[in-house]
């Protein structure tokens, strides 16, 4: 087996993967994981001929992106205390506590290789939390500050990681460089992202046609990236600032073939680039075996123990941060999304899950020194890496859905369903708007006038039937009734439409071009 063929394999392996894992109630991420591993076991499987420092490049922008767009900055904003206790507070602490007991118990790891294994370890995996988090029902509170934990705790490690890189290479550190750095890499990244969102934007009005402007958003995020870790920003960063951007400002609510066919075109890229990455983790398997030859038992001893650090330190902190929350909630009644009981706490704590990121910063860990000899503890801390994503993914991300079951915490249908019905109600307000408008600059007839009156209460009954009294409600059932045979009976026709457009494909003389034209009419047709 060659790299393109493990390469398709993957891929493969990601398609599969999430019908596998919803029958087996698993998470298509975790099942990836497994495949990894078991591939890394073969031995005709070749080991991953991926430069280090192009994997973060290559794999964080598609899925940061793909994120982003199931959020918004207004919803961030309301969540920033929270986010923030996670996502920079907890990176730190994290760090903190793992260089300590590292440079404790491995013998002769120095205190900068050690805060490169804290930072490296520190961040929840943003794929791994949103992926599993989300396809287990959970509170939208709970999965809005799993997201943006996710999203924002890259900054902070990838900027203590690469100061602790820096440290052990040089052999020096200064606490005020490493500040100046870490502001200075935000302020570039915020930049970076302000100024690419909002070209993108205009370019993307200028394209016009759906496939452009869907091409135009997959290379976005590789550009932000690429364009701030040049500067000296952070990429990831970057990428979460012009997605904001793009979300926020980039939406035009009449676009409904750019918006249908880039919500699907994403859903396949995050997909298959979450497949193969946490395919690729797995596969890592073959380092951590090589490293480990002639001493497993105290490498396993070390992982274990960095384990137990990664773990409780998350629980202690959740526990008084939650509380915190809670009261400067109470006292300011802000609008933030935060965990409502014990048991929310206690799900939060165990979606922290490692992945893709700790296993890039990992491998992106140099060779040698600036003196020229080997970088110290190298192949220790790779092991210890791999151990605590490992043991992260696959038993609490196994275990995920167990304990989401237990302990009883479910997404709040109600308020869902509230928002749903307000949402329909100010839909159909605004369509009954535009009508009466429409009605003062024409003059129409009394029988259109009721019937497009009736499309309007109707186009908030089919979003919310609430809406309805109980005679409306039947009335409407019946209309939708005969609607649905209606649109029965078009879809049909045009079927039978399609196949006749396609046989003229093979015809003696027919246009291939002219063919495909007329059937995507036809498509845009049947989409309506």
């Amino acid at each position: 087996m060659d790299q393109l063929t493990l390469l398709f394999a993957l891929l493969l392996g990601a398609v599969v993967s999430v019908p596998v894992g919803e029958r087996l109630g698993l998470p298509a991420p975790v099942l990836m994981t497994v495949l990894g591993a078991v591939l890394a076991l073969l031995d005709f499987v070749p080991n991953v001929d991926v430069p280090p420092d192009l994997i973060l490049p290559l794999l964080l922008p598609p899925l940061l992106y793909a994120a982003v767009r199931r959020t918004s900055w207004r919803q961030f904003a309301a969540n920033v205390r929270p986010i923030l206790l996670l996502a920079v507070a907890l990176v730190f602490v994290t760090t903190l506590c793992v260089a300590v007991v590292a440079h404790a118990i491995v013998p002769g790891l120095p205190l900068a290789a050690a805060v490169a294994l804290g930072a490296l370890v520190a961040p929840p995996d943003p794929v791994a939390a949103t992926a599993v988090a989300g396809k287990l029902g959970l509170p939208r509170r709970l999965v809005s500050i799993l997201e943006g934990e996710g999203l924002f705790n890259d900054v902070t490690a990838i900027v203590l990681y690469n100061v602790a890189i820096a440290a052990a290479v040089s052999g020096g550190f200064s606490a005020w460089e490493a500040g100046l750095d870490l502001v200075l890499s935000a302020v570039v990244a915020v930049a970076v992202g302000l100024a690419l969102g909002w070209g993108a934007n205009k370019l993307m009005d200028f394209l016009g046609d759906a496939t452009l402007q869907i091409g135009l958003s997959l290379l976005v995020p590789y550009a932000a990236y690429v364009a701030a870790e040049e500067l000296h920003g952070s990429g990831v960063l970057a990428v979460l600032t012009t997605a904001l951007f793009l979300a926020e400002y980039a939406t035009d609510a009449d676009d409904v073939m750019t918006r249908l066919a880039g919500h699907t075109f994403w859903d396949i890229v995050d997909t298959l680039v979450t497949g193969v990455a946490f395919g690729l983790v797995g596969l890592e398997l073959h380092n951590a075996v090589r490293t480990a030859a002639g001493h497993w038992g105290e490498l396993l001893t070390w992982a274990a123990v960095i384990v137990g650090v990664v773990v409780l330190v998350r629980l202690l902190w959740l526990l008084p941060a939650t509380w915190l929350t809670k009261r400067l909630h109470a006292a300011r009644d802000t609008a933030e999304e935060i965990p409502v009981s014990w048991r929310e706490t206690v799900v939060m704590w165990w979606a922290g899950m490692r992945g893709v990121a700790s296993a890039a910063l990992a491998l992106a860990i140099p060779l040698e020194t600036g003196a020229g000899g080997d970088f110290p503890g190298r192949g220790e801390i790779i092991f210890i890496a791999f151990g605590v994503i490992m043991a992260t993914l696959l038993v609490q991300g196994l275990s995920l859905p167990w304990l989401v079951g237990r302990l009883g915490v479910r997404d709040d249908s109600g308020r869902e369903k509230r928002f749903e019905h307000d949402l329909a109600v100010r839909a159909a307000k605004a369509a009954k708007r535009r009508l009466r408008t429409i009605e003062e600059a024409e003059d129409l007839p009394e029988e259109l006038s009721e019937q497009m009156l009736r499309s309007a209460f109707d186009i908030g009954v089919r979003i919310s039937p609430d809406l309805a009294d109980d005679e409306r409600r039947e009335a409407h059932r019946q209309r939708a009734r005969r609607l649905k045979r209606v649109r029965e009976i078009q879809r049909e026709m045009l079927s039978a439409a399609r196949h006749e457009v396609l046989a003229a494909r093979s015809e003696a003389g027919a246009d291939p071009e002219v063919v495909d034209r007329v059937l995507r009419q036809l498509d845009v047709r049947s989409l309506r």
